[in-house]
This record gives C-alpha cells, sequence and structure tokens, in this order.
C-alpha cells in the first residue's frame, strides 16, 4: 500500500443532520448490544449443552462468531462516529476495516452454504449422516470458508489501496467499503469495478447455487415422507436456515448485482445497515424463536442457573 496522497479519511456517516445523531446513537447501541448478547448467547448455550454438539450446532456456532465479527467490525466506529465532531479514520485503519469487513461477509456467504449441505445430508441421507459428517469433514467444511474469504479480501483490499486518492477524502458511507471508496478515486477504476462484479458474482452465485441445489434435493425428500407429521418434522430442521438464507442474499444480491447506472451511495448506505447491523441480531432471534433444541437448551441452562443460585444463597443463609 505505497499510494499515502491521502493520510485518512473523513467518515460522512448515516445522516448529516445533528438533530438524529443521538437517536441513531440510542438505537444502534442497543442494537450491538444485542447483538453481542445473543451471538456470545448462541456461541456459549452450544460450547456449555451437550445435546448441541452436532455438526449442525457447530456450523451455527460459526455463523454467529461471524455475525459477532463483521458486526464488530462496524458498529464500535460507527458509534464512536455519531457522537464525535471530527470523524475521521486512518488510511490503514480504513483499509483493515475493509478487508475485515470482506473476510466476515463472503465467510457467512459459504457458511451458510455448508448449513444448507448439512440439512440435505440430514434429510436426504439420514443413516449416513454421523459417517458423513463427521468432525473431520465438519472442519474442513468450516475451515476452507475463512481461508478463502482471508485470501480474496486480502486482495481487493491491497488493489483497492493502490488506487490514487488525490482528491476529496470524505467517504460517502459510515464505514470503508470498496463502491464509496471508489468514487473518491482519480485512478482508472474500471478494472476494480470488474473485479468486485466478478468476484461478488462467484461468491454469492456458487454458494447461493449450492443453497437452492441443496434444497431442492431436501424438498423432493419431504414430499416422499408419507406422514404429514414427518414432513413437518423434517421441515422445521430447515426453516430458521431458510429465513436466515433469504434475507442476506436477498440483500447482498440488491446491494452488488445491480447496475452501476443504477446504484445510489444513499440506497446502498441503507442496504448496508440492513445487513451490516441489522442481520446479525436477527440471526440469533430466528435460530432461538423458531428452533425447538435451542429453546430447551436455553430452558435448560436457565434452570442450572437458578439451581446454582439457590444453593450459594442457601450456603450463604447457612453460613
Amino acid at each position: 500500500m505505497k499510494n499515502l496522497t491521502v493520510k485518512e479519511f473523513v467518515l460522512f456517516g448515516i445522516t448529516d443532520h445533528p438533530e438524529l445523531q443521538m437517536p441513531l446513537f440510542a438505537i444502534f447501541l442497543l442494537n450491538y448490544s444485542i447483538t453481542l448478547m445473543g451471538n456470545l448467547g448462541i456461541i456459549i448455550l452450544i460450547q456449555t449443552d451437550r445435546q448441541l454438539h452436532t455438526p449442525m450446532y457447530f456450523f451455527l456456532t460459526h455463523l454467529a462468531f461471524v455475525d459477532l465479527c463483521y458486526s464488530s467490525v462496524i458498529a464500535p466506529k460507527m458509534l464512536a462516529n455519531l457522537l464525535a465532531v471530527k470523524k475521521t479514520i486512518s488510511f490503514h485503519a480504513c483499509a483493515a476495516q475493509l478487508g475485515s469487513f470482506l473476510t466476515f461477509m463472503i465467510t457467512e456467504c459459504f457458511l451458510l452454504a455448508v448449513m444448507a449441505y448439512d440439512r440435505y445430508v440430514a434429510i436426504c441421507n439420514p443413516l449416513l449422516y454421523r459417517s458423513i459428517m463427521s468432525q473431520r469433514v465438519c472442519v474442513q467444511l468450516v475451515a476452507a470458508p475463512y481461508i478463502y474469504s482471508f485470501f480474496v479480501a486480502l486482495f481487493h483490499t491491497i488493489v483497492t489501496f493502490q488506487l490514487s486518492f488525490c482528491s476529496s477524502n470524505v467517504i460517502n458511507h459510515f464505514y470503508c467499503d470498496d463502491l464509496p471508496l471508489l468514487a473518491l478515486s482519480c485512478s482508472d477504476t474500471s478494472t476494480k469495478q470488474i473485479l468486485i462484479y466478478v468476484f461478488a458474482g462467484f461468491n454469492m452465485i456458487f454458494s447461493l447455487l449450492i443453497v437452492l441445489i441443496s434444497y431442492v434435493f431436501i424438498l423432493s425428500a419431504i414430499l416422499r415422507i408419507s406422514s404429514a407429521q414427518g414432513r413437518h418434522k423434517a421441515f422445521s430442521t430447515c426453516v430458521s436456515h431458510l429465513t436466515t438464507v433469504t434475507i442476506f442474499y436477498g440483500t447482498l444480491i440488491f446491494m452488488y448485482l445491480q447496475p452501476s447506472t443504477n446504484h445510489s451511495l444513499g440506497t446502498d448506505k441503507i442496504a448496508s445497515v440492513f445487513y451490516t447491523l441489522v442481520i446479525p441480531v436477527l440471526n440469533p432471534m430466528i435460530y432461538s424463536l423458531r428452533n425447538k433444541e435451542v429453546k430447551e437448551a436455553l430452558k435448560r441452562m436457565l434452570a442450572e442457573m437458578f439451581m446454582s443460585i439457590h444453593i450459594i444463597n442457601s450456603l450463604i443463609l447457612f453460613l
């Protein structure tokens, strides 16, 4: 990253209306707090409850971790800027934010595809599920998205920050993202724009294709189940994942695969708020409220906590 014509950037933020800064700060602070508690809660619950030590919940743990990470890459700086007079971010901090965000966002795409494949194996090959989804295979299926995403994000970040930024340094966004950064560059950005569409298209289409193919086979297997109760039970294990996939991919497709002539940084900013701050807080709710096993595990954990508190209080009173 040899081009240091611009030493720092100014993040324009979500709005330039001062009267909205404090209400937005309160809303997004609450949102981020719920994101932290929800995703950490899912991770702790799955790790502590042995009945949830299955491949499906192993992948859910990593989904919660990724949601927690890419929300944390964006939210703290955005919250600080809502209160700050000088809303700056250094050149290298901006590069780090872009690279980290891309890493976790791409990882989420492929984790959702892996989770769809896991449901396909569970429903279409239930007798072979444990042997196919062994611990080694699960680790490999999780490690591959992390490694691939890291190198793709590193490549994109290097290409973006090799461009010249020699005019305005005000990013019309609340975090460092590719498209607002390209709008500031005085270099030829056509190659970079092609790379964005190629990689975004490949990542989303390939991962979404895995999801769609998996669910075609899943639907076919469910329709062959004779009893209505059996069909409902099989489909209920997929509802939470389908909800997450629909929200996540729908937002990304709107953001990255629309023609450049239709792009508006204002609408992109709203979409970015949705998938950087809203989706990470929705996923724990989707998987906890719509998942019977998670709700049962939560009840067991709360019961154990209350029992422990009762025992401690009894000991204190006895002493």
